[in-house]
């Protein structure tokens, strides 16, 4: 296989897991809430588990909704799957509900806390109108279930 082509290949076999504002506070913003886990322990949790099922990851994090959107469209170039938890940005973002439905590959939406047990305006996410599936309530281990189910839905696809 040329380099070139083994390269392609391997992108192709990447998760992304793209991350919102505010969850680089993870560990210590509101625990009771999104737990005592920061988000650098769930990469490489993230990480440990994508490679056992033969995936890498591209794990990211941004306050910016600009850039949440500019790595939603590299993702449907590059990614096998994506997993989002764009946090507060998925209850108020058309632009970002227009970049996921753009996006053509499978999307596990996830989110550490129950939004539907929490403030009303939390009950309603544009992006879960275009995800594949949707994690909520589960803490880091949703993040682990959503590479679970992205394994299963991509099992036997090629690049």
């Amino acid at each position: 296989m040329a380099p070139a082509a083994r390269h392609q290949k391997s992108r192709a076999r990447a998760i992304y897991v793209l991350n919102g504002p505010n969850l680089n506070l993870l560990g210590s913003r509101e625990p009771e809430v999104y737990g005592r886990t920061t988000l650098a322990e769930i990469g490489k949790s993230v990480a440990k588990r994508a490679k056992s099922l033969g995936f890498s990851t591209v794990f990211r994090q941004t306050n910016s909704e600009a850039e949440l959107i500019q790595w939603l469209q590299e993702a449907g170039q590059n990614a096998a799957g994506v997993i989002l938890n764009a946090a507060g940005l998925s209850h108020t973002s058309v632009s970002l509900l227009d970049a996921a439905r753009a996006l053509r590959r499978p999307l596990m939406e996830v989110h550490l806390s129950n939004p539907y047990a929490r403030e009303k305006y939390r009950h309603h996410s544009f992006v879960s109108e275009a995800a594949t599936g949707v994690i909520c309530g589960l803490g880091a281990d949703g993040y682990l279930y959503a590479i679970d189910h992205l394994a299963h839905l991509l099992k036997g696809q090629t690049a």
